[in-house]
């Protein structure tokens, strides 16, 4: 395997809790009664408690899968983290990724953008520098590895947010 090819898993691996807190809230848009908005008129009615909350603990629950297994051979030089602070970590994610998406909604409904209107690139970056914001210091990230996790985020987040919608689970394809 290439370093560079490497690398590139490496920094997939370090993200994947941010990524699968992003992808957790819009199953909970079927749990109806108890899942209220956190706040309709700054955030709309799509930014719920529950979303959010299963946002935090799939990441940390992905973060915790990361450090069970950071010492099998398979996973030898993925880590760019200290997996004995996993709990950290996944927090950092979790609220990160819900922290990212949540300010961007607020700034969306500032700017009277419609809610499930498209705001390219944000609506595919949000979670991913929410993230980076509190977990990049402890991955002692170069800008160039932020650079590219940001781009690999973006061409992902259009690939799976237009699969979830022609699956029925999104909305809307952004």
């Amino acid at each position: 395997m290439t370093d560079l090819l490497r690398h590139a898993l490496a920094l997939a691996y370090l993200m994947a809790p941010a990524y699968l807190a992003n992808m957790a809230p819009p199953f909970v848009r079927y749990w109806r009664g108890w899942n209220r908005p956190i706040h309709a008129r700054l955030l709309g009615t799509h930014k719920t408690v529950v979303g959010a909350a299963l946002g935090i603990a799939v990441a940390l629950l992905a973060t915790a899968v990361q450090a069970a297994v950071s010492g099998l051979p398979v996973c030898a030089g993925l880590a760019r983290v200290d997996y004995r602070y996993w709990p950290l970590l996944g927090l950092g994610f979790g609220v990160g990724s819900m922290a990212g998406d949540s300010i961007k909604s607020l700034f969306k409904r500032r700017l009277k953008i419609a809610p499930g209107a498209p705001w390219v690139p944000f609506d595919q970056l949000d979670f991913a520098l929410g993230s980076l914001l509190l977990v990049g210091p402890w991955a002692k990230l170069s800008v160039t590895d932020m650079g590219l996790i940001l781009a690999v985020t973006f061409v992902g987040d259009l690939a799976v947010n237009r699969m979830a919608f022609r699956l029925g689970i999104k909305r809307s394809p952004w």
